[in-house]
């Protein structure tokens, strides 16, 4: 028996093409790659729905985290950004080919992936498919059973390991093909087709953009833009300002040593992190931001505490609450 490595998201896509190899009587093993960008990394539901979908269908499951990497590969794509910040061509590649390591590793012939021809704009036109292919050096072995007859036969359709008659023809953004698919084979419980890459997200891209042209750009970094509200006072200086509770005590997790963190001594508020250079006109500033979302933004002064990590001695600095007019012209 032949045996494939599927890509496999948990999304109705990939867990289609999986069952229809499946069908062929093909031994399938699945692989997810999880990345820091993620819609989902804090609750690790894009595993979930892996883990999900690959227990229904009978097949065993390997996740990767590849976050360090895919950072990397995300401040210089060499096939460039979709609408926001998103190198999908060099995602597709990148994927593949630590698909493609595991494949050798296992022993299987050929990959699967429930890619459809047309229905992501910048990484599933037949041009980008062939690169994608090329570039990950998978010639021909790359199949891609929801839309196989619309393009050229792949090695296991012409050495006979799949019937290609039995593959399908799904083409462009509809998901009727796939649902109706989906009800053929008892598949009733599916996550929605939502983006799950923060990448896609205009909100989250502006602020990385602002992250790679300022800084060299961490993991660390990273996190802290999940959170908060994002001020930059300098090209060297960035505030990361707590929105709840949960969010302070996230922000303080990841603080680091250096960084400055701010608090309203005798209202509740949040907490502000401060990274990079500090002095004392951007101090009297960042404390100014901080009291302006405290409980006490309507007072003329407040008692702002700052210290700097780790566990320096805390500071106090009365300041007026910022206008909101300033504060627009420092948000990223």
């Amino acid at each position: 028996m032949r045996k494939a490595v599927a890509l496999l998201s948990g999304g109705l896509d990939s867990t289609l093409a999986v069952k229809l190899i499946l069908e062929q009587a093909v031994e399938v093993e699945a692989v997810n790659f999880l990345t820091i960008f993620c819609t989902c990394t804090s609750r690790s539901s894009c595993r979930l729905e892996a883990k999900k979908a690959s227990e229904k269908l009978g097949i065993p499951l390997k996740v990767f985290n590849v976050s360090r990497e895919y950072l990397d590969l995300v401040k210089h794509p060499r096939y460039g950004y979709g609408k926001n910040i998103n190198p999908c061509i060099d995602c597709r590649i990148f994927m593949f080919k630590k698909a493609g390591e595991y494949m050798r590793k296992i022993g299987a012939s050929f990959l699967i992936t429930g890619e459809v021809l047309g229905e992501r704009p910048m990484s599933q036109r037949r041009d980008a498919l062939r690169i994608i292919e090329r570039d990950s050096k998978l010639g021909g072995l790359i199949l891609r059973p929801l839309s196989a007859k619309l393009l050229e036969a792949t090695i296991p359709e012409k050495e006979g390991w799949v019937d290609r008659e039995r593959l399908l023809a799904i083409k462009g953004r509809s998901r009727k093909p796939q649902m109706q698919l989906a009800t053929q084979f008892g598949l009733t419980e599916y996550p929605c087709p939502a983006g799950g890459c923060l990448l896609t997200d205009s909100g989250f891209a502006s602020r990385l953009k602002d992250l790679f042209k300022h800084s060299e750009a961490g993991l660390n970094d990273v996190h802290l833009l999940k959170l908060g509200r994002h001020f930059r006072l300098s090209p060297q200086t960035k505030l990361i300002v707590g929105r709840n509770e949960g969010e302070n005590d996230k922000l303080l997790a990841l603080a680091r040593p250096g960084d400055f963190c701010f608090q309203v001594a005798d209202f509740p508020g949040p907490v502000t992190i401060a990274r990079g250079e500090l002095n004392s006109e951007s101090i009297s500033k960042a404390s100014a931001l901080t009291a302006r979302y405290s409980k006490g933004k309507e007072e003329e002064s407040i008692k702002v505490d700052y210290w700097r990590l780790p566990g320096t001695e805390v500071q106090s600095l009365t300041v007026s609450p910022m206008s909101d007019e300033e504060i627009q012209g420092l948000r990223v």
